[in-house]
This record gives C-alpha cells, sequence and structure tokens, in this order.
C-alpha cells in the first residue's frame, strides 16, 4: 500500500513568519506534527510519502504513485484543502481526511472517502481493521479521549529537514480552564493527558540523531496544565539531557498563572524554554469575566509578563477585541498594555466563535452568528455579529495593529522586553550550520532593514543600543527585528 500525506497550503498569516524565514533560508516554521504521528501509526509494511504544500508541489507522479492520500488540516487551511481533494478526484485517488478542521466541519468536504476524526489513536484502528477487511465505512469517530502514552514516536524521516526553521513535539492534550470561545476543550478535554517524561526524551533523542540541532516548539495549548508532573518527571528530564548539546531552544504555550510559581519558570528556563505564548486576550476586567477566563482575573498581568521576562523566557501574547463588554476606549488600553508589558510578538484579532465551543452556542441561540470563521487570527474578521458597531470595531483594531507595529513603537517594545529579560545561565553550544544561519539573517537583516527598509533609523539605534548595553542578547534583538518586518507585511496585506 502506498500512502501519500498531504499538508495543505497555509496562507500567509501573523504565524506563518514567511517573510522572516527568508532571512534564514527556510521556507516553513514547522513541519506537519499530526501527519507525521498518523504516519507512525500506519503498518510498518507500507510505503509512506510526506508532502507538505507549504515546502513543495504536489505533482502528478505523487498521485498516480499513491493507493491512498492522507489529508490533515487547520480551519485557516481550508481553501488548499478543497483544492487538493479536486486534485485527488481527477487523479482516482481514495482520500482519507483528519485533524482539527474535518473534525469540526467534515460535513463541508463530500469528496472525502473516509474521516478519521478525533483522536487518531483511538480512530485510526478500526479503519484500519475495516480497510483489511474490505468494508470501512465513511466515518470513524470517538467521544473518548487516548492515552497518550500510547501515541508513537513521529516519522520524522518523512521530513524534508533543511525546509523547516522549528520541530514540533507534544507533551500533553486538554487544559483544565474553560475559555468560552476556545475550542481545545472541546476537542481535547478538560483534564491534560500527558506523556511519560521518557517518551519525550526519546522524541529528542530520534530528532537529535537525525541531526536537529535548532528550536523544538512543545504544541501543548497550555503546557502547565499538570504542573506537579511537568515539574516532578519531564522538565528534570529535559534538564538532564540537555547537558552537553548544541542547539536546542524549546518554546511552548502556557496560562498566565505560570508567572504565580517562581520555582517552575526558573525549571522551565533551565531546561532551555526560551519562550512562551500567554493568551492575555484583553486588559478589561469585564470582558474577561464575559468569556470565563477565569486565570486572567484579579492579577496585575503586566507585573506578571515581566516575572516571567525576568525568569529568562521572552511572553509571546495573545489579544482579543470585539467582546460585548468592550467600548472603544478598550482599543487604546489593549495597545497601551502591549506597550507597557513589552510583549514583542503581539497577535491581536477579532473576537470568533470556534464550532464547538459554548461561544458558538451562546450566539448561535441569540442569532448572533454570520458565516464560518477563516482560521486566520489576524485578517480582520468575525463570524460574529458584535455588540459594538462593526465599522467601529473594525476601525478599531485597524488602530491597534498600526500603532502596535509602527517601526518606531515596535522597536521601543523590543526595548522595553529587553530591559527585563534575563538571559538564563545555561552553557550553550552552536554548530557551524546554525552559526552560518545566524550570520546570514544578520547581513540580511542589516541590508532590507538597516539599509533599504523604511525602519532604518530604529534598526541602527536599537542594534547599537543592544551592542553596548546588553550585548548577550544582539542575536535576539536582531531575530526580533526581523520578525517586526514580517508582522508589517501580513498586516498591510491582510488588515489595511
Amino acid at each position: 500500500m502506498n500512502i501519500l500525506l498531504i499538508y495543505p497550503e497555509i496562507p500567509d498569516t501573523f504565524w506563518s513568519f514567511k517573510y522572516a524565514l527568508r532571512f534564514i533560508g527556510k521556507k516553513s516554521s514547522s513541519p506537519p506534527l499530526g501527519l507525521i504521528t498518523v504516519a507512525a501509526m500506519l503498518p510498518v509494511e507500507w510505503n509512506k510519502r510526506l508532502v507538505d504544500l507549504n515546502v513543495t508541489r504536489l505533482t502528478r507522479q505523487d498521485l498516480e504513485w499513491a493507493d491512498q492520500v492522507f489529508i490533515s488540516a487547520m480551519t485557516v487551511q481550508r481553501k488548499s484543502v478543497y483544492q487538493v481533494i479536486e486534485r485527488c478526484h481527477e487523479a482516482g485517488v481514495k482520500v482519507v481526511a483528519g485533524g482539527p478542521l474535518f473534525t469540526i466541519e467534515y460535513d463541508q468536504f463530500t469528496g472525502v472517502d473516509h474521516f478519521i476524526l478525533n483522536e487518531a489513536e483511538l480512530t485510526l484502528p478500526p479503519f484500519l481493521n475495516d480497510l483489511e477487511s474490505g468494508h470501512p465505512v465513511p466515518i470513524y469517530a470517538t467521544d473518548e479521549f487516548a492515552d497518550m502514552s500510547q501515541t508513537p514516536v513521529p516519522l520524522w524521516h518523512l521530513v524534508q529537514q533543511k525546509y523547516y526553521a522549528t520541530m514540533n513535539i507534544q507533551y500533553s492534550r486538554g487544559c483544565p480552564y474553560n475559555c468560552e470561545f476556545c475550542n481545545v476543550t472541546a476537542l481535547l478535554g478538560h483534564k491534560p493527558r500527558i506523556k511519560r517524561a521518557d517518551q519525550i526524551i526519546e522524541e529528542l533523542d530520534r530528532l537529535y540523531a537525525w541531526g536537529w540541532r535548532q528550536s523544538v516548539f512543545f504544541v501543548d495549548d497550555n503546557l502547565i496544565g499538570n504542573k506537579r508532573m511537568l515539574k516532578d518527571e519531564l522538565l528534570p528530564a529535559l534538564i538532564d539531557w540537555r547537558q552537553g548539546k548544541a542547539g536546542f531552544q524549546f518554546s511552548t504555550e502556557a496560562s498566565i498563572n505560570l508567572a504565580d510559581d517562581e520555582s517552575l519558570m526558573q525549571m522551565m528556563a533551565a531546561a532551555g524554554f526560551s519562550s512562551v505564548f500567554i493568551g492575555i486576550e484583553t486588559p478589561e476586567e469585564c470582558s474577561l469575566a464575559e468569556v470565563g477566563k477565569k486565570q486572567n482575573l484579579k492579577r496585575d498581568m503586566i507585573a506578571d509578563v515581566k516575572k516571567i521576562q525576568r525568569a529568562g523566557m521572552q511572553v509571546q501574547g495573545g489579544f482579543i477585541v470585539g467582546f460585548d463588554n468592550d467600548t472603544p476606549s478598550t482599543f487604546h488600553r489593549v495597545g497601551d498594555f502591549i506597550q507597557k508589558s513589552g510583549i514583542v510578538t503581539a497577535m491581536v484579532g477579532l473576537l470568533q466563535a470556534p464550532p464547538g465551543t459554548q461561544l458558538y452556542q451562546r450566539l448561535q441561540h441569540a442569532g448572533r452568528l454570520l458565516e464560518r470563521m477563516s482560521g486566520d487570527n489576524v485578517d480582520g474578521t468575525t463570524n460574529i455579529v458584535p455588540v459594538m458597531n462593526l465599522e467601529v470595531l473594525k476601525e478599531g483594531y485597524r488602530s491597534i495593529l498600526q500603532y502596535i507595529y509602527s517601526p518606531e513603537v515596535y522597536y521601543q517594545r523590543i526595548r522595553t522586553f529587553l530591559k527585563e529579560y534575563k538571559p538564563p545561565k545555561i552553557k550553550m553550544r552552536f554548530e557551524f550550520n546554525e552559526i552560518r544561519n545566524y550570520g546570514l539573517a544578520f547581513l540580511r537583516s542589516v541590508y532590507r532593514l538597516g539599509i533599504v527598509g523604511k525602519e532604518r533609523k530604529q534598526y541602527w539605534k536599537l542594534f547599537f543600543w543592544t551592542l553596548f548595553s546588553r550585548p548577550k542578547v544582539l542575536p535576539l534583538a536582531v531575530t526580533l527585528m526581523i520578525y517586526g518586518y514580517h508582522f508589517r507585511r501580513i498586516i498591510e496585506m491582510r488588515v489595511m
């Protein structure tokens, strides 16, 4: 059996980092972890081939080779999914589909032969059994949640390593919180389920043996959902594993209460976590209460962000406007919060209601739902009817982005962050390829940002300030300046 695993194209988005990746000669931020994990669940005797449309083309020869095509996708990839399915039909190849997009809206894809919904550890085996007996059915779904101790190591050898800036690992699924607009609990449950520490170490060993020496993103929606196991097992294992190894900085997602646990922050930094994405959402307490974001209430979130920065981790933040309790003054407050906190990478989007969430159900009952959501966090669209006038909301949204990503404001925010940031005292070894990539990225930034860019004045001002006052973090400063170039390009194309 020849299995062609296809990952549809992701459009230019905030998180695609398309324009930043060009500085280091990469095509995509990371490979499709879900697909290569599913590949490891398929019979070992089957032939498997991965086509990631974000780094390569799908050819007629690929489809002629395949007996079946497996597709996994997120909502933002919907357009590319339709195109892939059409090509498979033209080639006469059966399509097997799974992942978040299909689990949420499988009824929108009539061209798929078999849906493997929810978690593949549970729904893929019955499909394989039925396929072997010659009687597979159209839909395989479950209300249960998988035991992650049974999840295999992804088949990294299917990936063309040279095209990617980072690799992905998953430690846990599920989140203990109940934010009304988030579909994580609808898809993966409230109780965090985890892999054993030795499973994670085995995955890292495979990556290391494969030759990977760069960053690794833990894709968990909330890494600290089970703090006890994290502190007792995983972090000590990571600290031991990184001893004497080159490269390997980690990033992840967590909730703001990370700032409440000093020892946890110290352990994460010692284990190699250099950045963490946190859903801040809004400084408006009434809006946080409106959507059940209880973990963010009654706390000084700017102070919390700075605690995490001083512990040695950059905070990337998610923000939302368009809550029922938002007012025109909210736009200024969000922009002011971002600037004062030193959250350099700040994703701001309009409130959307993903299917399956409590917010979706509430607004559907109230008759306030529009067309399907795009899945793009910063394209200025929403699938809900807001309380605020829609044009006022969109104009306020644009004003935030224009402000926080204008060169002068953005570069000042980098400086605000670097003044707080205390890099962990960890001995790092770098190999030649990493040093070469950093060097090329710097030279390209000099030309693109420092010579021909609109921000050249801010670029050199920040460069020399960092060089003389914080020289150890100069590579990070250059990286953030490159990120800013990408963010401005995306915002100019998609929102303004």
